[in-house]
């Protein structure tokens, strides 16, 4: 049985680890793959078909605590124990709940003192005691009389205190745990970590040359306020910069990985011509939700993959999401409308408002599957790219875009004469 802290407003969690409101979802499940011999049993919840119309959620069966994060930011918003006979949990040192200490409601004004007046649910037959940042749900027996006068924990209208347990806990930030929102990053994720706020693309002649990134970082002063602890700082990358200028930018990646085939290439033109026997690399930068592919012989950028990490994708929880903004040129669709008119292209956007914007009616996707050589089933099943201008759109089969990749676009010299 997990032994746990409460810090109403902020966290959950032991001496080894914590779960912090805010916290990106990718974080949350490293703690629980290293604690993987303690806490078993673990559900993702998500909406397949709408997956940004309900929360995500990660339930530990065998604890009774729900993670629930927002599914638009993918961070911690509440946090919700729905089954206390499964937990020891603690306040300031001092247990509230466990096989020995029931959490009644005395016990409850014992351990954390006096508060707002309860709130009662007639529909639900629940009172809901709130601090700032957590709220206690405790059942009401049926024949229960209730008294809109109620001033405080011992006041409730029960036929005994000493009965009637705690049902649930909401650990959140703010007021209501009904309205709440994910906080920001707390300053402790930051440490050591860069990670990426949103990303605009840089047009040129229309098409986008480079990118544009407002990353965020921890600030190695001495300051205690969380905000001052936070840095922004702003970074541009573009076609043809170095390695080295990638790096300087965007720091060292989390890993390289060199390229041993490329499956795509049989789509080229030139994929008969002779090709020389060297690995294009990859600089993979999972907490900014973007892969940068370099050329083997010149190190140079030649190509941007930037993911947006939905459920139900085969590279989920590999990335964090990126927030992008991209703009590309439109067909023109109807007399008044003008070809090469910039189409916006969000983390969020859905290709069936796009794509008869960006493609024709005959253009047909590559279909694309995905499988490892550990694992060659993939539970998820395709997707479906798309070439736009000098950019793939991967496609899943709920019309949310997967990925976005920006490969270099043509020199004049390299085009041939109309």
């Amino acid at each position: 049985m997990l032994d746990l802290e409460v810090v109403p407003g902020r966290s959950i969690g032991s001496e080894q680890w914590e779960f912090v409101l805010g916290m990106p979802f990718t974080q949350a499940v490293n703690i629980l793959r290293r604690q993987c011999r303690v806490i078993k049993d673990i559900q993702v919840i998500y909406c397949e078909s709408v997956p940004l119309a309900m929360d995500l959620v990660l339930n530990l069966t065998q604890d009774g605590i729900r993670l629930i994060f927002d599914s638009n930011v993918q961070r911690l918003k509440i946090i919700e124990i729905y089954n206390l006979s499964k937990v020891k949990l603690k306040y300031c040192g001092k247990h509230f709940n466990s096989p020995v200490v029931q959490p009644t409601i005395e016990q409850i004004d014992s351990s954390f003192g006096a508060t707002k007046p309860a709130v009662y649910d007639a529909e639900k037959q629940l009172f809901t005691i709130s601090f700032r940042g957590l709220s206690f749900l405790f059942p009401v027996v049926a024949d229960a009389k209730f008294e809109p006068n109620v001033h405080g924990l011992g006041s409730i209208p029960l036929p005994s205190k000493t009965s009637v347990l705690v049902s649930r806990i909401y650990i959140y930030s703010g007021h209501s745990w009904s309205d709440t929102k994910a906080p920001s990053l707390p300053s402790g994720t930051l440490y050591g970590t860069v990670f990426c706020d949103s990303v605009q693309s840089i047009t040129q002649d229309g098409l986008p040359v480079g990118l544009k990134f407002q990353l965020l970082t921890d600030n190695p002063g001495q300051s205690k306020s969380p905000e001052a602890k936070r840095k922004p700082i702003s970074r541009t990358v573009q076609f043809g910069d170095t390695c080295q200028d990638i790096t300087s930018a965007l720091g060292c990646p989390n890993k390289v990985f060199y390229k041993s085939e490329d499956k795509m290439r049989i789509h080229s033109k030139t994929f008969h011509k002779d090709q020389p026997r060297t690995s294009d690399y990859f600089f993979n930068y999972f907490t900014l939700g973007l892969d940068i592919l370099f050329d083997a012989v010149t190190h140079k950028a030649k190509k941007f993959i930037l993911h947006t990490n939905y459920p139900g994708h085969y590279n989920f929880n590999i990335y964090y999401r990126c927030n992008f903004e991209l703009h590309l040129p439109s067909l023109r669709t109807s007399r008044s409308s003008e070809e090469g008119q910039l189409v916006s292209i969000t983390t969020f956007s859905k290709w069936d408002a796009l794509n008869r914007l960006l493609v024709r009616p005959s253009q047909k996707p590559v279909v694309l599957n995905r499988a490892s050589t550990m694992n060659t089933t993939n539970p998820f099943g395709s997707t479906f790219c798309y070439g736009v201008q000098n950019a793939i759109i991967e496609v899943m089969p709920n019309n949310h875009i997967a990925s976005v990749t920006i490969c270099e676009p043509l020199k004049p010299s390299t085009l041939s004469p109309s």
